[in-house]
């Protein structure tokens, strides 16, 4: 099969990398605003060709956005405009602002809204690695909206990648993962401004990082550039999470603050309940 993928990053280039070797992919088209980019992900083997739009959708039966959610929403309906019975899907972290943005076009079916639940807090086609979605879940968004031809690749496409297919509307996937993955991010980036406000000497946080530092503010690396995107396009379910979290935090500051112990490990004693989930 001949694809193209739009955004040669940590996504679009892990998936380049499994989708070739194992089978499903016989012949890639990388696209990138960044030239860099393109021609990195070229030079490394990820792609076998860089192209225009126009090529990807002449030159192509799956094309896969994986591009900040806002260039989707202002690339996703001008694809549709020019293809025929070409099938489109993306990667986005939110879903309900793209689906809404293309619910009536006379294409719509020919495009599956997906989202692989996996990735690192590393950027560009250098970040790319085989093995990244193995054994994780991708969400597929309003299936009944796709064709089930379109349905059908866009699944067998991850079904390469080994992974679990979950099914939501895409309204309650951006309440799910502003709760399980955006709130997260907020924390590191958070986190990290914290210990730079305070921590003034760098040698000191480099010296002390022990691993509860390195794996909570791991994600503070991640790309401001596709998150920025993420939080404007989930905003409101975002800013729910982030009352909820504020809350909490008032609860330990408070407890630490009037000495009340019992609390303090009540709390925690709650928070322990997680380790049965995870």
């Amino acid at each position: 099969m001949r694809i193209s993928i739009i955004g040669l990053g940590l996504i679009g280039g892990s998936m380049a990398i499994d989708l070739r070797k194992r089978g499903f992919a016989s012949h890639i088209i990388g696209i990138d605003a960044n030239n860099l980019h393109a021609q990195t992900a070229l030079n490394i083997g990820l792609i076998d060709e860089v192209g225009n739009l126009n090529q990807a959708i002449e030159g192509s039966e799956l094309i896969v956005l994986a591009i900040p959610a806002d260039e989707t929403i202002k690339l996703l309906p001008k694809l549709l405009d020019k293809i025929e019975n070409q099938i489109i899907t993306d990667a986005c972290s939110v879903k309900a602002n793209i689906c809404e943005r293309i619910k009536y076009h006379s294409r719509r079916s020919n495009f599956v809204a997906s989202h692989p639940m996996a990735g690192t807090e590393n950027s560009g086609p250098w970040a790319a690695q085989s093995g990244l979605y193995d054994g994780k879940a991708v969400i597929f968004c309003d299936a009944e909206d796709s064709n089930p031809q379109a349905l059908s690749m866009v699944k067998k496409m991850y079904d390469y990648l080994n992974m679990r297919p979950l099914y939501m509307n895409a309204y309650n996937h951006d309440v799910h993962v502003a709760y399980v993955s955006h709130i997260s991010h907020i924390s590191s980036f958070a986190l990290a401004l914290t210990v730079l406000d305070k921590e003034k000497n760098e040698k000191n946080i480099f010296n002390l990082a022990s691993g509860g530092f390195d794996s909570t503010v791991r994600l503070a690396k991640s790309s401001a550039d596709m998150w920025a995107s993420i939080f404007e396009n989930n905003s409101d379910n975002v800013i729910s999470v982030l009352d909820t979290y504020i809350d909490k935090l008032n609860d330990f500051k408070n407890a630490i603050q009037e000495n009340q112990n019992g609390h303090l490990h009540e709390l925690m004693i709650k928070a322990n309940r997680i380790k049965k989930i995870l």
